[in-house]
C-alpha cells in the first residue's frame, strides 16, 4: 500500500482513537511538549466509563484535561518520571506519583521492566515523504516505548519541530495504529527563570574553569541558564554540545558564535541532545537544524559515551547537600521536588572524561514562606531527602562563596572546605555540629 493510502486509512479522530483506552489500562503520554492535547481532550471526555486508568510521562508544562475531571483520582492518575512544579502539585492532590530512575536506563526499562503498555500518545511532526514520523522534541526513549505499546495513536501537529539526529529518532506509518490530526496547537512553552545575582555569581566561578573546546552539559534552572548567558557573552570558542536536555542557553550560546562541535572527540560538529524543552525560540532553532542531533537517552547519557568526549563539562542544580558531601536534587525531606533525571549519570561521565569537569551547584540559603533564611548546606540531609548523588561522585561544589573540589578529601576536609562555601551565617553553627558528627579537627580552627 502507498504510504499517503496508508495514511489514510489509519486516519481517525481523536474521538475515534481513544476508544481503544480501558478501565484499567496503562497509557503514556511522553514528555513535556509532546504531550497530546486533542486526544487528551477526547480521552478526558469518557472519564465517566474510565476508572483507574494510569498514565505515564514526565515534566508536565500545562495540565492535562484527564486531570481536570471530577473525582479525578477515581478515574485517572499520572505517573511521572521527573517532575515539574506542576506535578509537584499534583502530588499534594493525591493524583500524581514519581518513578525512580537513572535516566540513562529509561529505554531499558520499558524493554524489560515496565509492563504493560496498553496505549502510547503522543505528538508529532508531519509525516515525511518516506513515511516515517519525527519523534522531534523527545527521541530520549520513545522507541523503546513503541516497542512495548500495544497500540501506537499518533497526534499529529504542524507546529511540531522535525529534530534531526542519530539512531531512534523516527517511526513509520507502517507500525502506526493510528493517525490523529489535532488541530496544529502551539507548543507549550517553558521559558528559563531569570537569573538572580546569586546565580551570576555561582556561573562566574564556573565559567572561569571552562576552556575553549570543552564539550558543555546544562541542567534546568537558574544557574544552568546563567551559565549559558556569561558563556554567550564571553571570549570562550569551539565549544560543544552533548546534553540530555536541551535548553534556550544552548541556542543562545550557538548563535553568539561559540559552538561548532569541532573539538569533539565523538560526534565532531554535532549538538546531541535527548530532549528538548524551552520556548518557541528553541523550537525554531531545533526544526530540521542538521547541526543538531537529537537522539536516545542511552546513548546521550551514558556514561561510556561521555567519557570518550574529552573536556567535558557538567553544570548541575542541587536542593541541598550535607557536610559528608551527598547531593540531594530531588526533594526536600519527604516533599518531592523533581527527580533524579541524568544528573549522575554526567556527574559519574564527566570524571571520566579527559580533563572532565562536573560542577554541582546551588546558592547558599534559601527563604522560607515565612521568610526566613535556611543554609542549603546541613550537617546531614533533612530525614526523607534522596541522596542523587553519593559523597564519592561529588567533583566540584559550587555556591556563590566559592568553589571546592572534594574528590580525594577525607571527611574533615571535606567538612572543611563545604563550611567554607556555606553562608557565613550558617559556618560557626555548622562547625559545631561537624564537632559532634566527628569529622572536625581542632587544628581546622586554626
Amino acid at each position: 500500500m502507498d504510504i499517503r493510502q496508508e495514511y489514510q486509512s489509519k486516519l481517525r479522530t481523536a474521538e475515534e482513537a481513544v476508544k481503544v483506552v480501558r478501565s484499567g489500562d496503562w497509557i503514556d503520554y511522553g514528555w513535556n511538549a509532546c504531550a497530546p492535547v486533542a486526544l487528551d481532550r477526547a480521552l478526558a471526555a469518557r472519564y465517566e466509563e474510565l476508572y483507574d486508568v494510569k498514565a505515564r510521562g514526565a515534566v508536565l508544562m500545562t495540565r492535562p484535561a484527564i486531570l481536570s475531571v471530577p473525582d479525578t483520582a477515581e478515574h485517572f492518575t499520572w505517573n511521572s518520571w521527573h517532575m515539574s512544579g506542576l506535578e509537584r502539585k499534583l502530588i499534594d492532590e493525591g493524583i500524581a506519583w514519581y518513578i525512580p530512575l537513572r535516566y540513562s536506563e529509561l529505554p531499558r526499562y520499558y524493554r524489560e521492566n515496565v509492563d504493560p503498555v496498553h496505549v502510547a500518545m503522543i505528538q508529532v511532526a508531519p509525516m515525511d515523504d518516506e513515511g516515517y514520523f519525527s519523534y522531534g522534541l523527545n527521541a530520549s526513549h520513545l522507541e523503546a516505548l513503541f516497542e512495548k505499546a500495544e497500540v501506537i495513536i499518533l497526534e499529529v501537529n504542524r507546529n511540531y519541530p522535525r529534530c534531526l539526529g542519530g539512531k531512534n529518532t523516527r517511526i513509520h506509518i507502517s507500525r502506526v495504529d493510528m493517525v490523529v490530526e489535532g488541530g496544529d496547537p502551539a507548543l507549550n512553552q517553558l521559558p528559563a527563570a531569570a537569573p538572580s545575582e546569586v546565580d551570576r555569581a555561582v556561573a562566574n566561578l564556573i565559567v572561569s574553569q571552562i576552556s575553549d573546546g570543552a564539550c558543555l552539559q546544562l541542567g534546568i534552572g537558574g544557574m544552568p541558564n546563567a551559565v549559558g548567558s556569561l558563556i554567550a557573552e564571553s571570549d570562550l570558542k569551539d565549544l560543544g554540545v552533548h546534553t540530555e536536555m536541551y535548553v534556550d542557553a544552548f541556542v543562545d550560546i550557538a548563535r553568539a558564535g561559540k559552538i561548532n562541535g569541532s573539538k569533539k572527540t565523538i560526534d565532531t560538529g554535532k549538538q546531541v541532545y535527548a530532549f528538548a524543552t524551552g520556548t518557541q525560540k528553541l523550537y525554531d532553532y531545533l526544526h530540521e537544524n542538521p547541526e543538531c542531533m537529537s537522539t536516545s537517552v542511552d546513548y546521550t547519557n551514558d556514561a561510556r559515551i561521555i567519557s570518550q568526549i574529552d573536556n567535558f563539562v557538567s553544570i548541575n542544580n542541587a536542593v541541598d547537600v550535607d557536610l559528608f558531601g551527598q547531593v540531594n536534587a530531588e526533594s526536600a525531606g519527604i516533599r518531592h521536588i523533581s527527580g533524579a533525571g541524568g544528573q549522575l549519570d554526567f556527574v559519574l561521565g564527566a570524571y571520566l572524561s579527559q580533563g572532565g569537569k562536573s560542577f554541582i551547584c546551588c546558592s547558599s540559603t534559601m527563604k522560607d514562606k515565612a521568610g526566613k533564611l535556611h543554609s542549603r548546606i546541613r550537617p546531614t540531609l533533612q530525614t526523607g531527602s534522596v541522596v542523587t548523588d553519593t559523597r564519592t561522585n561529588v567533583h566540584y561544589l559550587v555556591t556563590e562563596y566559592g568553589m571546592v573540589n572534594l574528590k580525594g578529601a577525607s571527611t574533615w576536609e571535606r567538612a572543611e572546605k563545604i563550611i567554607s562555601i556555606a553562608h557565613p551565617d550558617f559556618r560557626e553553627e555548622l562547625i559545631r555540629e561537624a564537632e559532634h558528627m566527628k569529622i572536625w579537627r581542632r587544628s581546622n580552627k586554626r
